[in-house]
């Protein structure tokens, strides 16, 4: 029973980060209006689903950093109590930001459920050394970096349109934000579906490549059918996007994750392609600080919040 509840925790994690995460990569292309919002949603469903295909060969470093494995001693992190904790903690963190329109880290999520179960677990004995260097560190550069990055690229290509007069083809702009977006909507598939299959690897009836399937499928599914109010804040209220600005922001989100997912280091689509989306409004002076702060405020409290989930959770598993 205790398997089986675990793998029906982890589906329901994947599920809240599809509804979280799904729309991310295409939020530009429905906020400058180059397409509608359901063929944003499809666009953005088949090309995380093919990016968690691609995580079943190329990510497996992911998967170790997030069994817990490092963390909390080995015997604690291979019991099904632990990862159940962490996977209802960090799923309930998600949803509940998602009713309420906020785009946060599934990461984050993860990173405080770990911690929070593992407080419970050994107290102050978890490695807090480990977390800094393999999590907290790589999450707090991921908007730093994507911010001026952002900001950076947008002001280029207005440089270089205006220094060279050059004619600007609108129909080349539009498939090069489509295909920008499918290269962040992959880019996220293949950075989150190892975390969130990590849950699972005490299952010895799942092969890694099942199991990945499995997830990616329930993700689609959170996407599909709870995405919309996270993409009102990512398309509309963070700022007013044309198509070159969404382009820009896309080409950073893409480039940051994918580079990420080949290190091992679990930086978040959701802070990368906020911080680029933000950059963007604010070279163009139409960023919405209130709204940005709001955004931020859910950043600090998702850790925390996922971690007493988790405590709690583990607690009373342990009986």
């Amino acid at each position: 029973m205790l398997l089986i509840s675990l793998f029906i925790a982890t589906l329901f994690l994947a599920y809240s980060n599809g509804a979280n995460d799904n729309f991310k990569g295409v939020a530009t292309l429905f906020g400058s209006r180059t397409c509608s919002y359901q063929t944003a949603i499809l666009w953005a469903t088949f090309t995380t689903f093919a990016g968690a295909v691609a995580a079943t060969f190329v990510a497996s470093r992911l998967i170790k950093n997030f069994s817990g494995k490092g963390l909390v001693p080995d015997a604690i992190a291979n019991s099904p109590e632990f990862h159940l904790a962490v996977a209802i903690a960090a799923g309930l963190t998600v949803l509940i930001a998602t009713f309420m329109g906020f785009p946060i880290s599934t990461t984050h999520s993860l990173t405080g459920a770990l911690v929070g179960a593992g407080l419970v677990a050994i107290g102050l004995k978890v490695n807090f050394a480990a977390l800094g260097t393999s999590f907290i560190l790589p999450l707090l550069l991921s908007p730093i970096i994507a911010i001026p990055l952002g900001a950076g690229i947008y002001s280029l290509y207005n440089y270089i349109i205006s220094k060279w007069n050059l004619s600007v083809n609108q129909k080349m702009i539009d498939t090069c934000h489509f295909l920008s977006a499918g290269i962040v909507s992959f880019a996220r598939g293949l950075n989150d579906t190892p975390k969130i299959f990590s849950l699972i690897l005490v299952i010895e009836y799942f092969s890694i490549q099942g199991g990945m399937i499995t997830i990616a499928i329930a993700m689609a599914l959170g996407g599909l059918i709870n995405s919309q109010k996270v993409a009102v804040t990512m398309s509309e209220k963070i700022t007013s996007l044309n198509h070159t600005q969404g382009l820009s922001a896309n080409i950073v989100t893409g480039i940051l994750v994918i580079a990420a997912s080949q290190f091992g280091l679990p930086v978040s689509t959701t802070h990368v392609s906020v911080g680029s989306i933000f950059g963007v409004g604010l070279t163009s002076k139409k960023a919405n600080m209130s709204v940005f702060y709001q955004i931020l405020l859910s950043w600090i409290l998702t850790l925390p919040t996922a971690a007493i989930i988790s405590a709690i959770t583990y607690r009373l598993l342990q009986g």
